[in-house]
């Protein structure tokens, strides 16, 4: 056959990956570039104190404070209000590190969705795709006279509406938070909601 083979060889797999990670990591990178200057350093601050050089620091800092305001490890300098003040500058770091951690997890969470929705959308070109080759098979499993259960090869062949797997989904989700400690309300939410994913494959 002149013509060329379409199934890439074992090396072109492995070239075609490390292309798409590639692909990836630019995207990722160039993503990172965008991101205005609140969020790169919330996101900074947010890796820097989630660091085990952080905590340690933290425990000798705070550790050595109250050691010598204790008097266990005594100085000639007198503090006065000493614990007082370590009360108030922890409560202060504690509540911009929140915020920090907040504005991270904001951009996370924005991540979060746009991989979600990739993944979506990739799982339904994929459920596309082999929708369109078990019927080709079935096609030729006709052609070629191989017997085959019909039935199934039909159900196999229905394409799934995803709103309505969707909308399946947020009944049962609404009816569970509507009526917490009762497994029935689930089991009724779930007979509607696989009746309505059935309806949606007989379309």
């Amino acid at each position: 056959m002149d013509r060329e083979d379409p199934v890439p060889s074992g090396e072109g797999m492995k070239e075609q990956l490390t292309s798409n990670i590639m692909r990836l990591v630019k995207r990722r990178r160039e993503e990172d570039a965008r991101a205005s200057l609140s969020d790169r350093v919330a996101e900074t601050i947010t890796r820097v104190a989630g660091s085990m050089t952080f905590i340690v620091l933290h425990v000798v800092f705070y550790g050595g404070l109250l050691l010598v305001l204790t008097d266990l490890i005594p100085i000639p300098v007198p503090f006065g209000e000493g614990l007082g003040m370590i009360g108030s500058v922890a409560s202060a770091e504690a509540i911009f590190l929140s915020l920090f951690v907040l504005m991270n997890q904001r951009r996370e969470e924005q991540r979060a969705d746009a991989r979600a929705d990739f993944t979506l959308h990739v799982s339904l070109l994929t459920e596309d795709e082999l929708t369109k080759l078990a019927t080709v098979i079935h096609r030729m499993a006709e052609k070629l006279e191989v017997p085959i259960d019909e039935r199934a090869a039909e159900e196999v062949e229905k394409n799934v509406d995803p709103e309505q797997v969707l909308d399946a989904l947020e009944e049962i989700d609404g009816k569970d938070a509507g009526a917490p400690g009762h497994p029935r309300t689930h089991d009724a939410g779930a007979a509607r909601g696989g009746s309505a994913m059935k309806a949606s494959t007989a379309s």
